[in-house]
């Protein structure tokens, strides 16, 4: 077990930029999660975790499997420099970014293809809502937030390590679930259906757009059905993260 007492220590300083910029995120391909549920569901996937960190005080919970997981204590000084929550509970684990090949993208039946959502906050609500419907796979496009943020990874409560996240050209995910006979929905107010008129697939893609603009017209243009969900009530519009979970619900299947 490796112990770290000082702020100044390379690794202590390799962890805060894990947390607090996406330059070090994407050149490391790594991150930093925080709390006990989201490291014991990292620890699920071993060949995830490079390396647990526990602040002094901390107690490993007795049913974690740790075996080969390298262990590193640190001070609350350190733990506070790598924290991201104000009331943080001191444990957290060192993961490289899940690899997904492009050889699997065949096997995607059930997408999410996600144009240029901002929040962190949305993004991992999405992440987490597509895991718990079923679905295969998340694509986020150009614009989209940062799916290592931590935000979107407490957001998204560990699904980071069920489903596949991937970045990816939408136009190009769009033509490849079409060429593979697949539904693709689209989101938005112009020459929309009702989406309670469309039954649940087996095979679809399903877009969801920017909060302020939403999904782009030229993505739209290349879907089969673009839906809308009534408002019952005053409200102008529903979260995108909300509508993302009634749309995914009504159309997978298992």
């Amino acid at each position: 077990m490796k112990r770290i007492e000082s702020p100044q220590n390379a690794l202590v300083k390799h962890w805060k930029k894990l947390v607090t910029t996406r330059k070090e995120r994407d050149k490391s391909e790594e991150f930093v999660v925080e709390g006990f549920h989201l490291v014991e569901e990292a620890l699920k996937q071993k060949d995830a975790v490079l390396a647990l960190i526990v602040s002094d005080g901390v107690e490993i919970p007795k049913e974690w499997s740790i075996e080969g997981i390298h262990i590193v204590e640190v001070n609350q000084i350190v733990a506070r420099e790598i924290a991201e929550t104000e009331q943080s509970q001191g444990v957290f684990a060192h993961c490289r970014q899940p690899e997904h090949a492009e050889e699997t993208f065949a096997s995607y039946k059930k997408v999410l293809l996600v144009d240029a959502v901002q929040d962190p906050g949305n993004v991992g609500t999405m992440i987490r809502t597509a895991d718990a419907a079923g679905m295969d796979a998340v694509i986020l496009g150009k614009g989209s937030a940062d799916p290592y943020n931590p935000k979107t990874v407490r957001s998204a409560q560990g699904s980071h390590f069920n489903i596949p996240v991937v970045k990816g050209d939408l136009f190009e995910w769009v033509n490849r679930v079409k060429e593979a006979n697949g539904l693709v929905i689209g989101t938005g107010l112009q020459n929309a259906v009702n989406h309670s008129t469309i039954e649940p697939q087996a095979q679809f893609a399903l877009i969801v757009g920017n909060e302020g603009s939403g999904v782009d017209p030229e993505l739209l243009k290349l879907t089969d059905k673009t839906v809308k969900i009534p408002m019952y009530g005053k409200a102008e519009s529903l979260n995108v993260a909300v509508a993302t979970g009634i749309l995914l619900y009504a159309y997978s299947v298992k």
